[in-house]
């Protein structure tokens, strides 16, 4: 496989990796179990920033959703995959997010995408950030738009209209820990 093919870590039923393989062919109708995350960006006043998914996108196109996510290489911490897809989703520089933690280090979700992908992931959620002064510049492959809103407001909105945003922002907002972030 070469290295410009972005692979996934695939996992057994307990979180332990069992190999890798291309994120191409990974996500279908009978998507293996792998390794993934998602990130909580907030500003210095406590707005979330949220992202409205690339229409283009294979699943889930035009939903908003939480900050960022992505999938850890093979031999690439969760850590060091974050700071990577903040520069390739988000334009952001290393250096731009700060006081990087877990928020739900055991979050697992399993959903199916109309087009019939299914989503199958260990995904651990991380809250962050955004250090005052840095800029977003969404890559356009990825975020249709993005907007800073009030956790709380996101909480009220999901609740109405959980049709308008991606199973796993749905499902990690019921999570406790996850609203212990903003409260």
């Amino acid at each position: 496989m070469s290295d410009d093919v972005e692979q996934v870590v695939l996992l057994d039923e307990v979180g332990q990796p069992i190999g890798a393989e291309a994120k191409a062919v990974v996500h279908t109708d009978a998507t293996p179990l792998h390794l993934a995350f998602s990130t909580w960006l907030f500003d210095d006043g406590g707005q979330l920033l949220l992202t409205r998914r690339a229409v283009s996108k294979k699943t889930w196109p035009g939903v908003w959703t939480n900050s960022f996510c992505g999938h850890p290489g093979p031999g690439e911490s969760v850590e060091d995959a974050i700071a990577r897809r903040s520069i390739e989703e988000l334009g952001l520089k290393p250096g731009d997010i700060a006081d990087l933690r877990p928020v739900l280090p055991d979050f697992r979700y399993r959903a199916v995408d109309a087009s019939g992908v299914v989503e199958n992931e260990i995904c651990p959620v991380y809250a962050a950030r955004l250090v005052a002064g840095a800029q977003l510049n969404p890559n356009r492959d990825e975020v249709e738009e993005f907007t800073w809103v009030d956790p709380k407001d996101l909480v009220a909105s999901a609740e109405l209209t959980p049709f308008v945003f991606s199973p796993w922002l749905i499902e990690e907002l019921a999570d406790v820990r996850l609203r212990a972030v903003w409260s």
